[in-house]
């Protein structure tokens, strides 16, 4: 079927095969709760990130925005009413140091419109640095172990207005391999990340 077929994908993280990745319990300093200010090349993004909700996703995520990692960063797969993906870095070395896989988090929140989680192989604790925001109402995300960080609080009008005419043509090798070098020559008009800063809870 169709959309298990975009689910599938959906489930391929950029970095590699899931099973030559070291998996990782850094700790970072998260706060219980922050705020996430994401500049984006269609307007400003807020996400609320609630640390309860997916303590090791919201941990990783905080280290991710704490060392600029998404600065730059194209959104790269864009399936309307569904999800907006990214987390390549503009550099491939970049990315190559990132792709550390966390624990998986049991899903304690739906993946309603605006929600945010990471993207994951198939296979178990295959988190990285990848992740979607919905853009519709995805529940059937729920079950296949898809744990929302937080939502969007405010910019969903510019997630809404993100670039969606190459869809899901990006090849997520080619990201990890050579970064925003491929997508600005292959994919031009990709929307991106300008900055994404902890703008409040920082510790």
């Amino acid at each position: 079927m169709k959309q298990l077929s975009i689910l599938a994908i959906l489930v391929l993280a950029l970095a590699g095969c899931a099973g030559n990745a070291k998996q990782s319990g850094s700790q970072g300093p998260a706060a219980a709760t922050y705020r996430v200010l994401f500049d984006t090349s269609e307007g400003p993004v807020v996400i609320d990130v609630d640390r309860e909700l997916a303590p090791n996703g919201a941990r990783r995520f905080y280290q991710l925005v704490k060392a600029k990692y998404f600065d730059g960063a194209r959104f790269y797969r864009v399936v309307p009413g569904f999800v907006v993906q990214w987390g390549g870095a503009a550099l491939p070395a970049v990315s190559k140091q990132w792709d550390v896989t966390i624990p998986d988090d049991p899903v304690k929140a739906s993946n309603t419109r605006g929600t945010v989680a990471f993207a994951a192989t198939s296979a178990p604790n295959s988190r990285t640095t990848h992740l979607f925001i919905n853009l519709g109402d995805n529940a059937k995300l729920d079950g296949m172990g898809f744990a929302p960080i937080g939502r969007v609080v405010s910019g969903m009008q510019a997630v809404d207005r993100i670039y969606p005419g190459y869809g899901e043509q990006p090849d997520q090798t080619q990201i990890a391999a050579r970064g925003n070098a491929y997508l600005e020559k292959e994919f031009p008009r990709l929307d991106y990340i300008k900055t994404a800063r902890i703008v409040s809870g920082a510790q």
